[in-house]
């Protein structure tokens, strides 16, 4: 089924969106969920919470594409599950992606003096657009689904440290672009 086929079905407020949704973008949500948090059971938890929340928005959303919407929704609850489990000390896969990207971006009240969200998400956008094909491929499989290196190294046609290499110096790249743009880091 196509996409505005779905969003007309969460317009109508039919079930049958959802049964369409999961069916279609089951498996890519749960991806980004698993590489998140790396739990079966926060992963269908998150999964549910993600077609909630695209029931609940779809009155007055009308994506014209559901896979970045429903990714953005599915990569939101999968967060806010990290942070729920790290407060009570558990690990999660989550902690290595945000100590990699520790040294290039903002932290805490920082960000919010510095600059807000949106604009370090244009920022970084604006940055990706100026890296070639391969180095933006990685970095988002990497940095926003999560992927684990063997994943993206596959993905790609690369070994784990030609991999690790290519993030690393993406990381100093984007850190150096930041600067110059005028974000303390």
């Amino acid at each position: 089924m196509e996409d505005c086929a779905i969003v007309e079905l969460y317009w109508q407020r039919s079930e049958e969106a959802i049964r369409e949704t999961a069916r279609k973008y089951g498996a890519y949500c749960r991806t980004i969920i698993r590489n998140i948090l790396g739990s079966h059971e926060d992963t269908e938890e998150c999964e549910n919470d993600t077609w909630l929340s695209a029931w609940n928005a779809m009155p007055t959303k009308r994506p014209d594409r559901l896979a970045p919407f429903l990714g953005r929704i599915a990569r939101n609850h999968a967060l806010d599950r990290y942070d729920y489990n790290t407060a009570k000390k558990r690990a999660a896969p989550a902690a290595l992606l945000i100590d990699e990207l520790a040294g290039c971006l903002p932290g805490g009240q920082e960000v919010e003096e510095a600059l807000d969200e949106r604009e370090l998400a244009a920022l970084i956008t604006a940055f990706l657009r100026t890296q070639n094909r391969t180095a933006r491929g990685v970095f988002l499989r990497r940095y926003w689904y999560a992927d684990p290196i063997e994943s993206i190294a596959a993905r790609y046609g690369l070994t784990e440290v030609n991999t690790r290499t290519l993030l690393s110096r993406t990381r100093a790249r984007l850190r150096t672009y930041l600067e110059r743009e005028g974000v303390r880091l």
